[in-house]
């Protein structure tokens, strides 16, 4: 874990905590129990690029035409209702999508898309929207980096290929999706390759990011070293 660097937040601004990390490391865990913990709204950012392109490829929509991913950003409505992992549902023109946008298959999509200029210009804007306060967890890839750049505190979550993969087969399996744990760790590795490597906003810490590797970690473990940082950034 790096040395603590919290950010500064503008006058008249709600505070915001960042986030940051590849999938299954456990960002949805801890931003939820953030949310809880200090009552501010949450944001998860990924799942707003799984939604735009799990709506292009319904329509038919070749994924890397990013102007008409843009256009087809605006005219969607989303509303997240729950607060909690097993309450939670996404409601996308009022049908509920929550299955389909969790899918493997949806965050492969949402990875070609989120390289694209017009796409990431379109969501940006939406994502800054949801800082209102008392304020904001806001749970991504690049939320620290090009998001929120004035987070107060920004963390960045990792965790090895091998026990990700573990993870998302259990979620998986909880749900009733079938999944392959070998298939399930070579997406994961290769999301991973284009996220770290795209032109923009490339997936990886913030200037001033507490590090929290959750390898071997269970969740209790976690969620300790969480609130040793909120202390330490004077949240409580």
């Amino acid at each position: 874990m790096s040395t603590a660097n919290t950010g500064t937040t503008p006058a008249g601004l709600p505070p915001v905590i960042a986030v940051d990390g590849p999938s299954g490391v456990g960002k949805g865990l801890v931003t939820r129990w953030l949310a809880e913990r200090l009552g501010f709204h949450r944001l998860d950012s990924g799942a707003l690029y799984r939604i735009l392109a799990l709506a292009g490829h319904r329509r038919d929509i070749d994924l890397h035409r990013g102007e008409q991913l843009a256009a087809l950003a605006a005219r969607l409505s989303i509303r997240f209702v729950g607060t909690t992992e097993d309450d939670e549902a996404i409601l996308v023109d009022g049908e509920d999508w929550t299955h389909d946008v969790r899918k493997e298959s949806t965050g492969a999509l949402a990875s070609l898309i989120a390289t694209q200029p017009p796409v990431r210009a379109a969501l940006l804007q939406q994502q800054r929207d949801f800082r209102e306060a008392p304020g904001l967890i806001a749970d991504g890839r690049d939320m620290g980096t090009i998001v929120f750049p004035d987070a107060r505190l920004k963390i960045f979550m990792d965790a090895s290929a091998d026990e990700r993969a573990q993870r998302r087969h259990k979620q998986l399996s909880a749900k009733g999706i079938e999944a392959r744990i070998a298939t399930l760790r070579e997406e994961i590795r290769a999301r991973d390759e284009r996220d770290r490597n795209r032109p923009i906003a490339p997936l990886k810490p913030a200037d001033g990011a507490q590090v929290v590797d959750t390898t071997g970690l269970p969740p209790a473990a976690v969620l300790e070293k969480i609130e040793a940082l909120l202390q330490r950034s004077r949240f409580v």
